[in-house]
């Protein structure tokens, strides 16, 4: 059986590690510290360890005043509240003044549960993306959230990682080398290629599985890093298959789906399905529930992979 774990756990553990090796490294939360698994930080260093309360925009100007001081700040909230309550300061006291600020938004997507729509964010890729200077990574186990926190660790300026509640499967051995911008090829198609982020990377190596059945050799690639985008990966996959399905846990409308078709559409123009939610809302239900309901699913995404094949 695959093991699973949660991306906000390996988030927790190597902050802690980050810690011990950095005296700059800051962590800052908004009341949820044991649902982002800061408290695991703030055990090992309560001296560096910032409770802002239910106050997500004087969190991030918190955090924006540290940058200044050299420190290495760390904010967590859930991905609704991090990336829309505090979307102004973000924009202006962050990513305006290109300031040295980590936002590890966790409970994104529609498998935050039962929680329901309001608390299930949908468009943070899509915010933080568009943002100028901000770097944008969505690990998609536990062995990629560790490299992310390390990669956002080391790089000067904004970034954003995206963290989900549930446990997912682990992809990628320890030896697993986590490079900021760079897609990782899973597997190698001929008929069309799979290009997923997040929790769905997991699903699309299911859906390979399913077509191979058939004769169908889909490729997947892995895109950890949305901004900046790995339009090499996206070109060298569209011009070997012909044809693109891309899988996220977010909207359809400005996240993986529209990078990648916005890079497909300059460089090399190729069939693109999107799957994703559609324009709406998510809405109250157990994850697995809301995964079907919205065909986020490796028998959704191999039934995508044969329509999109039909157009080539």
């Amino acid at each position: 059986m695959t093991e699973k774990i949660a991306t906000r756990e390996a988030y927790g553990n190597t902050l802690v590690e980050l810690g011990r090796e950095n005296r700059d490294i800051v962590v800052l939360d908004a009341d949820l510290a044991k649902s982002t698994k800061t408290i695991k930080f703030k055990k090992a260093f309560p001296e560096r360890f910032f409770e802002l309360g239910i106050a997500e925009q004087n969190m991030i100007g918190t955090a924006a005043g540290l940058a200044a001081a050299g420190k290495i700040p760390f904010c967590s909230s859930f991905a609704v509240f991090a990336t829309g309550r505090a979307f102004e300061q973000i924009r202006n006291s962050v990513a305006y003044s290109g300031l040295n600020v980590k936002i590890a938004a966790s409970h994104a997507g529609i498998t935050v549960g039962e929680d329901g729509g309001s608390h299930q964010s949908v468009e943070d890729i899509a915010l933080m993306r568009i943002l100028p200077g901000m770097t944008v990574f969505v690990p998609a186990d536990a062995v990629e959230a560790a490299g992310a926190v390390r990669a956002a660790a080391a790089l000067k300026g904004p970034v954003y990682i995206r963290l989900g509640r549930p446990a997912v499967p682990v992809l990628h051995g320890p030896d697993f080398k986590f490079v900021p911008g760079k897609g990782v090829v899973l597997r190698r198609g001929r008929d069309a290629t799979v290009i997923a982020t997040g929790i769905m990377v997991s699903a699309a190596l299911e859906a390979a599985e399913i077509l191979a059945e058939e004769g169908i050799e889909a490729g997947v690639l892995d895109l950890h890093t949305i901004k900046p985008l790995d339009v090499e990966a996206i070109v060298v996959a569209a011009r070997e298959t012909g044809a693109l399905v891309t899988a996220e846990e977010h909207s359809i409308i400005g996240g993986l789906g529209s990078a990648v078709a916005e890079a497909v559409a300059e460089h090399c123009p190729v069939p693109v399905k999107r799957v994703g939610l559609p324009d709406c809302f998510g809405e109250s239900g157990t994850p697995v529930e809301l995964l079907e309901k919205f065909k986020l699913t490796p028998q959704n995404l191999a039934r995508s992979v044969r329509e999109i094949m039909a157009k080539k």
